[in-house]
């Protein structure tokens, strides 16, 4: 699980929660069904409107997305993989790292790796991965528009509650008692269209797109790693090169754990 969406939502619900019981507010209240179906069903059907059903149909997948701690190779890894590459290539040719594609589990690295093997030159191999790289760059990036477009929609839904109920209560003002609980209900509405859109939607847009960053950086890193080994450059240049991808700190961890193996040293510059 991602710790962070599940402490995230766990605070927000717990902010939301004590707040009221702190203005006086009973957390029944927030049990309105006019509310709910209007902001609820409200945001699916303005979401429904705006993206086709290919892209929404995806929708089950991207909370996954949210909801799972994705398992990439560390970036380190990587780097010492490219390095332990760049050495087996220099001494023993390419075509020496074809027995290393069946021990590759991401399809695009083995991909990278195989063109290389092949004998396609570095140009070549670098546009097939930038298309490949901006294809998912776009996949992603629809996922995350459509909690984006989301979130814009709930809290003016939310309004659109309040309105309906404040039609409601103001249609019968012989009854001061009715008519305060009526408004109260009314702005219910608002509340949940202001929570959801900014505690759950905007997040886990933002949430997808952070992690779509990393998952494109990390593949950015193994292009310029596939096409070093392939220019035949030294393991050496190779971790200086790909350290650029890295934070000072992980440049120094990884600096120190090459230096322990008797390998170069790799920048630590900003």
């Amino acid at each position: 699980m991602d710790l962070s969406t599940i402490v995230g939502l766990v605070i927000g619900l717990i902010a939301l929660g004590v707040g009221m019981v702190l203005k006086g507010v009973s957390l029944g209240a927030l049990w309105n069904i006019p509310a709910i179906l209007i902001i609820v069903f409200g945001t699916i059907a303005s979401v429904t409107i705006a993206f086709p059903m290919n892209e929404l149909k995806n929708v089950p997948k991207l909370f996954g997305v949210i909801f799972k701690e994705r398992k990439l190779v560390s970036d380190t890894q990587i780097i010492r993989m490219f390095s332990e590459w760049a050495d087996v290539a220099r001494r023993e040719g390419l075509l020496s790292l074809e027995a290393k594609t069946d021990e590759i589990e991401d399809p695009f690295l083995k991909n990278g790796l195989g063109l290389a093997i092949d004998g396609q030159n570095a140009e070549y191999i670098r546009d097939v991965l930038n298309e490949e790289v901006e294809a998912l760059e776009k996949r992603h990036s629809t996922g995350a528009l459509i909690f984006s477009q989301a979130g814009t929609y709930a809290p003016t839904l939310g309004v659109l509650g309040a309105v309906v109920g404040l039609i409601a209560a103001l249609s019968n003002m012989n009854d001061v008692d009715a008519l305060g609980a009526a408004i109260s209900a009314a702005f219910i509405a608002t509340l949940l269209g202001i929570f959801t859109g900014y505690v759950l939607w905007h997040p886990f847009s933002n949430k997808l797109k952070r992690k779509s960053n990393e998952e494109v950086r990390q593949k950015m890193m193994m292009i310029e790693g596939i096409l070093s080994v392939l220019e035949g450059e030294a393991p050496r240049v190779i971790e200086q090169k790909l350290a650029s991808y890295l934070s000072v700190g992980e440049r120094r961890k990884l600096a120190e754990e090459l230096d322990g193996k008797g390998a170069g040293q790799v920048g630590e510059e900003a």
